[in-house]
């Protein structure tokens, strides 16, 4: 039987369990909050994201969860500079033609701001400029897509916070826990 884990991936922590750059620059990996062997992180999430990461020991489960031929579903919560108007919302659920092509559409709705846990470091407030909160959801997993959908748009993105892959969501994870699915 596989094992699966879900990991609530705090911000600033790499989506592997060693840290490749340069020499002499630690930045915190997998490894600081995980020891358990022979799991490996199915897809990745960016440094700056934050929220679920699957792991698992089955090769197989890994590709299936992690390929975009499989367009398995991942639900965001995206904060957002500005208000989106319709257009913008219409233009994220049809696709946008990104620099590596056009994006598989979206669901895509605006939500009120979500109960979640502090940032570290807080998300930059500015007076003068709204934000918003998206509740995205797509099928394809390619490099910052999320993040590049919403800047092609015109709504940069401020947080980025992965509540779901799948059948699987963060349901109750505090930031730097894990537990088996």
């Amino acid at each position: 039987m596989a094992r699966v884990l879900l990991f609530n991936k705090p911000y600033g922590v790499l989506s592997q369990f060693t840290d490749k750059g340069t020499a002499g620059t630690e930045r915190p990996t997998l490894s600081a909050y995980i020891d358990v062997p022979h799991v490996y992180a199915a897809g990745r999430l960016d440094r700056d994201s934050e929220g679920l990461l699957v792991l698992t020991d089955d090769g197989k489960l890994q590709a299936r969860i992690a390929h975009p031929r499989n367009k398995m579903e991942k639900t965001y919560l995206v904060q957002v500079e500005g208000t989106p108007c319709a257009a913008q919302l219409q233009s994220l659920r049809s696709g946008v033609t990104l620099k590596d092509g056009l994006t598989r559409p979206a669901s895509v709705t605006q939500i009120e701001a979500p109960k979640l846990w502090q940032r570290d470091p807080p998300v930059r407030f500015r007076k003068t400029v709204p934000d918003s909160w998206l509740k995205v959801t797509i099928s394809e997993g390619r490099n910052r897509q999320v993040r590049r959908m919403t800047a092609h748009v015109g709504l940069p993105c401020l947080r980025l916070v992965r509540w779901s892959v799948g059948r699987w969501a963060l349901d109750g994870l505090a930031p730097g826990t894990w537990r088996d699915a």
